[in-house]
């Protein structure tokens, strides 16, 4: 079942909410920046975010967003292509983080109903926005289903220029419960990519074992922040790319994420090569969700994605995408309790 209601208006356009329903599972998006807005399972609210449209556009945190066009950092805000150099709008240090200030957090998507379960939001954008080259046409269908209890995201794109491009979705993932110190972790990844102090990418990933970042078995994540070493230091918690596969492929279960205070479990499945698993270090926000404080580590992001700054890193599994040719991605995110 959808239900649409209008959530707001930005700059005197309505902005749609649509809320899915399917058995234990009700998932809200909006229009603006195609965002998670509520995701609640067997009666529980498993996400961060804000109760009003004001909060979303001025957040500083991407609460629940579609990113785009590329998610994650692309360092120095510039990549090769065609044996030229293409130049991006800079939003963080010179980098340019989530595709920039006029990222698809900020773009107003129009949705529709494609049928009782699902809907698909929509975006153009032009030729150079935010620096990248082509004009490219952009939808996300959401579809959530009852048995299992799950959300699943489509990614498709078409751009009329040689480009890259790289999606995901921001969401943050409570489960019910008060942070992450206390959620267990589960990756299906041997190996991450460690940082230099502008969170780009040092190296060749580089093995998990020996580390904090090992969550080959079941962890409390509040076991791995409260370690000794230069990388969570730098990042003040996890804030890094976990390597599912060095090429494209559809991946059950990359990451299992649960909650003992409310005992479900959240399970990602995607077909891209990376997960970028975020603690919420940042986060300091005074108002979100029932006026409360949005604090440090009070959730947990499982960005599926390519690695950052692939289009610098040729060994990297490529994110470019030729002039007419049709991108698609799935992720899915399924809830359990018990």
């Amino acid at each position: 079942m959808v239900n649409t209601e209008l959530f707001g208006t930005y700059r005197s356009q309505p902005v749609q909410a649509f809320t899915l329903s399917a058995g234990a599972l009700s998932l809200r998006v909006l229009e603006y920046g195609a965002t998670l807005q509520s995701l609640v399972f067997d009666g529980v609210e498993c996400l961060l975010g804000y109760d009003d449209l004001q909060g979303y556009v001025n957040g500083g945190s991407f609460q629940g967003a579609t990113i785009g066009r590329y998610a994650n950092r692309i360092g120095g805000a510039a990549f090769p292509l065609g044996g030229e150099v293409c130049r991006l709008v800079p939003n963080e240090n010179g980098n340019t983080l989530h595709g920039g200030p006029a990222g698809f957090n900020t773009r107003l998507f129009r949705g529709r109903v494609v049928d009782d379960c699902s809907v698909a939001l929509s975006l153009h954008s032009p030729h150079l926005e935010g620096g990248f080259p082509g004009a490219l046409d952009f939808t996300l269908t959401l579809r959530v289903s009852a048995d299992p209890a799950a959300v699943t995201l489509r990614y498709e794109a078409r751009c009329d220029r040689d480009t890259v491009m790289n999606f995901t979705n921001h969401a943050y993932f409570t489960l019910g419960g008060a942070g992450v110190n206390d959620m267990t972790l589960k990756l299906a990844a041997t190996h991450y990519l460690p940082v230099n102090d502008a969170l780009l990418p040092l190296s060749d990933p580089q093995p998990v074992a020996g580390t904090p970042f090992d969550f080959t078995a079941p962890k409390a994540i509040g076991k791995a922040l409260a370690a000794h070493h230069p990388q969570l230091a730098l990042a003040g918690g996890i804030d890094h790319n976990y390597v599912l596969g060095q090429s494209r492929g559809y991946r059950k279960a990359v990451a299992e994420a649960t909650c003992p205070a409310t005992g479900i479990t959240l399970a990602c499945s995607t077909d891209l090569p990376g997960l970028q698993v975020y603690t919420g270090n940042q986060l300091n926000e005074p108002t979100g969700r029932g006026g409360q404080p949005l604090c440090r580590h009070a959730a947990l992001c499982l960005e599926t994605q390519f690695f950052p700054d692939s289009p610098n890193h040729p060994a990297y599994p490529s994110c470019f995408v030729k002039a007419g040719e049709l991108f698609t991605s799935r992720t899915c995110y399924a809830f359990r309790r018990g």
